[in-house]
């Protein structure tokens, strides 16, 4: 790592300019080769899909999308003269338009009348296109729309509906990343205090995304590509772009503070966060390919695209930062940080105020944090109990879109149902008993058999509830159960509501293989990198109450409808069936970024003391900050995809925006490090047997001396680690003493290791093993004090009481 950091560093330039072409060339043969998203839900050996293959037999010539025009009148009918002289040569003219292959219209003599709702107030036409909804072109859209609403007037009002109508309402493509990278910008800048700082992560996540969106069109071409699949691979290349580069750069600018050649800081950087990135890559690759295990084909894309864009990321991030850093050199610090780096010398290294007072306070205080913390997390996920999964329609739109306004005048007019009717399958056989026995089922309010086609029957059932509602699901069940056995025939039920209970269906039953399969990998890889059976078994627990939290507000929100207005994202209903999957897969993911960066950090100071105290507590004093960081970017990237125009992408957003902030906010900084206080030295604990047999995995090599630190530290001992002494620095009021420098020094006067205390006034110090050495602590606001201390076969824990102007010395 260390080598391709350097070579990348001063060859910055050819670094560059390989990105570059590869972005522009990638966007130039996208742009011209175009898109071929498909929404492919295969979903074998269901009900539905026998239905569809027979109507595909049957009727093999029904491609293109069928759209809606809707109108309605305050007075009179639908079918009035003067309402005919408006209506009818819109759709002359859209009938016309290139690409509208046929326009079936109400005015056309006794065929238009079922076209009429009862009370002749609404009525609506057909419009088929030539071709599939996602390949009719928007300026032929925006025309229909343009045509028929310019038919309106006082008293009649025209809307659209349809999915190739529904895409011209989208945003313009680009605004949701826009507005993340906007809102990740400022959080960076506030964080790094510098312009320069604050563009490189955001410059790696535009280089990783944009590779990344390129790449999946281009794929699309050659494999099944959902069009979704490209909202969610930029939603998560973002969150982790930034992130990555955050934590790369974090350790940048620190090696830069304490006096290091801005080349060597890069190179050290790369080589310790640049392998955790690595690590945290491979993490989320391994959590999303988990969704192969559901053998749904539909993900099948949402992987590949997902995968992609991560990869890229993190090879920009390890290949294309290191050149940019380069390229900026110390001006990856402020003025600000220079001019104090140059006046007052190398910093030396201390957690926040902050983050130390809270990391003591959780030590002081883990049961009653963790109860809280519980209790939080409880409250949060009790919604999860009544979700349902289903799929969104246009009745999710919000309620000023055109789309949204025709599915409720569809559903005034001629009932909830309209909007999803049931198609009832049969190859030959008499279907007289069968039209009669679902005429008399509960919750049918019409029966239509079309005329056969090659032996196959279709018969149209109209639902008296709509599309998403429980007793339509109910119906279906009683259709199959109950009514097609009765009858005596073989029949199916297909439609696109049945596909999406099938769906949902097919999906809840391969969850828990899904949760095991990615819960299992979590396990063992954080097994093998922190030698403890305890810690992963944690990490596992947490991610199963993220979970459930996160989904608990997303029920809250998206199917009873808390704040959804206030979003601007439409009408509550069921959760799509498959945001468990991909949510799971990311939150699982981004999770174990968070849990490695804390818990390295911690298994670091233990391994180094044993003091299972100060692991947890010097462990969460030194990430808090950077782990809540990255979060709050996370959120604000997440959060922005509500403008995406797409439902299952909105819900995604706030999903994974409320998972990122429970786990990072509550989980990572509060009830872990409780758990683990509570635990005490049991959190490390592995079975001899099984050490012996587990392959070793560093996520982080040991640090090289930087800028002469602990140039003088003894080398670990070779039977294990070494010994050290550690404790804390107080003021006789028992305040915590910061900065104070401590030396430890041989019987002979030579120098071992020096430190500078935390800013919770915490210290550890190195000694070769075993034996008498002399401790002095010095600070210039609390004098000096110095002491032999005797070290066992363990650490020793020695605290240290500094009284202002007075000297201490041993002799």
């Amino acid at each position: 790592m260390a080598a391709l950091a350097r070579w990348c560093y001063r060859h910055r330039l050819v670094v560059l300019l390989l990105w570059v072409g590869a972005l522009f060339g990638l966007g130039f043969s996208a742009s011209t080769a175009g898109t071929n998203y498909a929404n492919v839900f295969s979903l074998p050996d269901t009900d539905s899909k026998s239905a569809y293959d027979l109507m595909e037999k049957a009727f093999p010539n029904t491609s293109g999308d069928t759209d809606t025009v809707v109108w309605k009148v305050d007075q009179g009918s639908a079918k009035d003269p003067a309402v005919e002289s408006r209506i009818q040569p819109a759709l002359d003219k859209i009938a016309k338009m290139p690409g509208v292959g046929a326009v079936t219209s109400p005015f056309a003599g006794a065929q238009g009348a079922a076209q009429v709702s009862g009370d002749g107030k609404i009525a609506y036409a057909q419009l088929t296109f030539a071709k599939p909804a996602n390949e009719v072109p928007k300026e032929l859209v925006q025309d229909v729309m343009d045509t028929a609403q310019g038919a309106e007037r006082g008293g009649l009002e025209v809307e659209l509906g349809g999915q190739a109508i529904q895409r011209v309402q989208e945003p313009p493509q680009g605004l949701s990343e826009m507005v993340g990278i906007v809102a990740a910008a400022a959080v960076l800048f506030l964080a790094f205090g510098s312009f320069f700082a604050m563009l490189l992560p955001i410059a790696i996540a535009i280089f990783g995304v944009g590779m990344g969106l390129f790449s999946t069109q281009l794929l699309s071409h050659t494999t099944d590509i959902p069009d979704i699949a490209p909202l969610l691979a930029s939603l998560i290349g973002l969150g982790v772009g930034i992130d990555y580069a955050l934590f790369i750069v974090t350790r940048h600018r620190r090696g830069i503070q304490k006096g290091m050649d801005p080349e060597e800081a890069a190179v050290t950087a790369l080589n310790t966060s640049g392998r955790a990135v690595l690590f945290a890559g491979g993490t989320v690759c391994i959590a999303l390919a988990g969704m192969l295990v559901t053998r749904l084909r539909f993900l099948d894309g949402v992987v590949v695209g997902t995968s992609l864009t991560v990869v890229l990321s993190v090879l920009a991030a390890t290949t294309l930062l290191p050149a940019l850093l380069g390229l900026l050199g110390p001006r990856v610090l402020s003025r600000r940080q220079r001019r104090r780096l140059a006046a007052e010398g190398p910093e030396t290294e201390s957690s926040s105020n902050l983050s130390a007072r809270w990391s003591m306070n959780v030590q002081k205080r883990p049961r009653r944090i963790a109860v809280l913390a519980l209790a939080v997390m409880a409250v949060l996920a009790l919604p999860v109990l009544s979700l349902r999964l289903g799929a969104t329609d246009q009745g999710n739109d919000d309620s000023a879109s055109t789309t949204r306004k025709a599915y409720d005048l569809l559903a005034e007019g001629f009932g909830p149902g309209f909007n999803g009717p049931l198609q009832v399958v049969t190859d030959g056989g008499d279907t007289t008993a069968l039209v009669k026995g679902i005429q008399g089922a509960d919750g049918v309010a019409k029966v239509v058999a079309l005329p056969p086609a090659q032996g196959v029957t279709v018969i149209q059932v109209v639902p008296t509830t709509s599309p998403q509602s429980k007793e339509t699901d109910d119906l279906i069940d009683t259709l199959r159960n109950d009514v097609i056995p009765q009858a005596d025939v073989t029949a199916h039920v297909g439609g696109v509501t049945a596909v999406s209970k099938d769906f949902a269906t097919v999906t809840g039953e391969r969850l828990p293989l899904f949760i095991a399969t990615i819960i299992g990998l979590g396990f063992l890889l954080l097994l093998v990198a922190f030698r403890s059976l305890v810690v992963p078994l944690t990490a596992a627990l947490m991610n199963l109450i993220a979970a459930a939290a996160s989904f608990g507000v997303l029920v809250a929100i998206f199917q009873w409808g808390w704040g959804l207005e206030l979003l601007g994202l439409g009408k509550e209903g069921p959760i799509n069936a498959f945001l468990p999957v991909i949510m799971l897969s990311l939150l699982f993911g981004l999770s174990m970024d968070y849990q490695v960066f804390l818990v390295s950090r911690m298994h670091e100071e233990w391994v180094h003391t044993r003091d299972n105290a100060r692991a947890v507590r010097v462990g969460l004093a030194e990430t808090g900050r950077v782990i809540n960081s990255a979060a709050l970017i996370m959120v604000c990237v997440f959060m922005a995809f509500v403008l995406s125009g797409d439902s299952g992408a909105a819900m995604a957003g706030v999903g994974l925006a409320a998972a990122v902030a429970l786990d990072a906010f509550i989980l990572r900084t509060a009830l872990v490090p409780a758990a683990m206080h509570l635990l005490g030295n049991s959190n490390w604990w592995l079975p001899e047997w099984l050490e012996k047999r587990l392959p070793h995995l560093a996520v982080e090599p040991k640090e090289e001396a930087e800028a002469g630190e602990r140039a003088d530290a003894p080398a670990p001992a070779a039977d294990g680690p070494a010994s050290a002494v550690h404790g804390f620095v107080r003021s006789p009021d028992g305040d915590a003493v910061e900065g104070a420098a401590v030396t430890v020094l041989s019987k002979g006067g030579r120098q071992l290791d020096r430190v500078t205390t935390l800013a919770d006034g915490s210290y550890i110090v190195s000694v070769p093993g075993p034996g008498a050495y002399l401790l002095a602590v010095t600070s210039a606001l609390h004098g000096s004090r110095a002491g032999h201390v005797m070290v066992a076969d363990g650490p020793l824990v020695y605290d240290v009481e500094l009284a202002e102007d007075e000297v201490d010395a041993v002799n």
